[in-house]
């Protein structure tokens, strides 16, 4: 197929930029989240080729990822925030779009809404879409203190349509209450079912861990967006230090994304009848050639706690729809929030070597590059399109997680014209709600078996011991964490194979907890 055959509607993207800045670096500003994503935004309008204010005037629809402190209802703006963070943006490049959009929470966003919005395209319902994303997080913990903080609050007039936060089912219930507050906790139980799946012990594979991510470190060293540019080896990534502190086994601090980043991207989103009539030269087209989105099952739904089926096919439908396999593409960018994140959609799924010689990132990923909020994807696809029109019909490769990997959005991109081709991820969202999943036990007593497992670490040095496991009475699943100043089930889960370890299970109004020996309660 050549340009001249496709049709006007057909999507293409045509501009990418990013934006950042450190703290310790010289020239830092101080910007905001809205002043990042709109120097990001400006990139990609001057990427187009074409003639940036007409580019800007033509937007129709712009579409926000939402930052980490408008992702939950209670989440703390320290420095002020946008009440309209989409149109914020539009306004600082002059851009007065009649459509609106904020989406929902989770690191699939930017790859969804590229989906979305190119099969928007495809059907007449827009011509030309600016999608944006951006962080301050450093920022706003270097100035919150400070005596002169600069003030972000933004009120902006115009409709929005805010998608709310979605964060439902992303942790099992009461998941707080058992020392499961945060990611690193969630990821680590799956990350030791894995390991546990594979029968591989815990230093052999805290040594993989290490070499998945030692050339990832070699990208960011690399990249000027990069909030960590340091080139680390796989020893260096796995040895607990003072810096590199215990966060959950299996992770110490250099495993785990890293939320402190300055970072903003942007994607402009076009018909191909717009692309020829804002005069966007064709070197600088990219096609969608391929895409998908799936949710997983809830947590405590999944029958393989160390697996991420759901991702995996979702990763090879989107190759499917691109008529492409794994063998025929250039570049890959998988989310990798944490070593698990890319193992079990990468290394399990599709079959790819961690040491793959295309590499599994092009930005460094989440850990190094920097784990930019819900828009760390926005840069794969930036660096994705970039390296596309160096390689002119290569195909790359863009797998986005949200989520506890909950959410999962690819796209295969290449320069090669190509028509729209619709996805089939609501028939195959079918057949995931459809899988079996185990029964739960909410309230838990009783001898169970450990599925897996983790022991989180604060800053104090305080410990807490967090299990997954099975009923030995009905096979039920619970969760429950260790009591306070049972050091012995510290011991179980710190040493050795504690998964398949018989431990006795009793519930109460604080929670399930467990312990090494059968006990009555108080």
């Amino acid at each position: 197929m050549t340009p001249a055959d496709l049709d006007p509607r057909t999507p293409v993207l045509v501009g990418v930029g990013q934006s950042s800045e450190r703290i310790d670096s010289p020239g830092y500003r101080g910007l905001s989240a809205v002043d990042l994503a709109a120097a990001a935004a400006r990139e990609a309008l001057a990427d187009t080729g074409a003639a940036p204010e007409v580019v800007a005037a033509a937007v129709d629809t712009v579409a926000g990822v939402r930052q980490f402190e408008i992702s939950s209802p209670g989440a703390s703006a320290p420095l002020g925030r946008s009440d309209n963070y989409p149109r914020s943006v539009a306004g600082r490049i002059g851009a007065a779009p009649r459509r609106a959009v904020l989406e929902v929470v989770g690191g699939q966003s930017p790859q969804h809404l590229v989906n979305e919005f190119a099969a928007t395209i495809a059907a007449g319902g827009a011509e030309v879409v600016l999608l944006f994303g951006s962080e301050a997080i450093s920022t706003a913990r270097h100035l919150a203190a400070a005596a002169d903080r600069p003030d972000f609050t933004e009120h902006v007039a115009g409709d929005l349509e805010d998608r709310g936060y979605a964060l439902e089912g992303l942790f099992p219930p009461r998941a707080g209450e058992y020392g499961v507050a945060g990611a690193p906790a969630m990821y680590a139980l799956y990350e030791n079912a894995r390991r546990a799946r594979l029968g591989v012990p815990r230093e052999e594979y805290a040594r993989g861990m290490g070499e998945l991510f030692a050339p990832f470190t070699r990208v960011a060293a690399k990249n000027p967006h990069a909030s960590a540019p340091v080139e680390r080896d796989a020893l260096e990534l796995i040895t607990p230090t003072e810096a590199n502190r215990p966060i959950a086994d299996p992770y110490p601090r250099y495993l785990v994304s890293r939320d402190q980043v300055n970072q903003g991207a942007a994607v402009l989103l076009v018909s191909v009848a717009a692309a020829r009539r804002l005069g966007v030269p064709q070197e600088k087209w990219v096609f969608l050639h391929g895409h998908a989105d799936l949710r997983e099952r809830d947590p405590l739904d999944r029958a393989d706690l160390g697996s991420s089926p759901a991702s995996v096919l979702a990763a090879r439908h989107a190759l499917e729809v691109a008529g492409v396999g794994v063998d025929d593409v250039t570049t890959f960018d998988f989310y990798s929030c944490f070593p698990v994140a890319v193992s079990a959609t990468a290394v399990d799924g599709l079959g790819l070597a961690a040491d793959d010689p295309r590499g599994l990132t092009l930005t460094g990923g989440l850990p190094f590059f920097g784990g930019a909020g819900n828009n760390y994807s926005m840069h794969a696809i930036a660096e994705t399109v970039q390296r596309a029109r160096t390689a002119p019909g290569s195909f790359g490769f863009v797998g986005a997680n949200g989520g506890m990997l909950s959410k999962y959005s690819a796209g295969v991109y290449s320069t090669a014209p190509v028509a729209w081709r619709p996805d089939d991820s609501r028939a195959l969202q079918a057949e995931v709600d459809a899988w079996a999943a185990p029964p739960q036990a909410e309230r838990a007593d009783g001898w169970a078996t450990i599925e897996t497992y983790t022991v989180t670490h604060s800053r104090s040095g305080s410990r807490t011991g967090v299990v997954v496991g099975r009923l030995q009475a009905d096979d039920r699943r619970l969760v429950a964490r260790h009591d306070d100043g049972d050091d012995e089930f510290l011991d179980l889960l710190s040493t050795g194979e504690p998964i398949g370890q018989r431990v006795f299970v009793r519930s109460s109004e604080r929670g399930n907890r467990v312990t090494t020996r059968k006990v009555h309660p108080a």
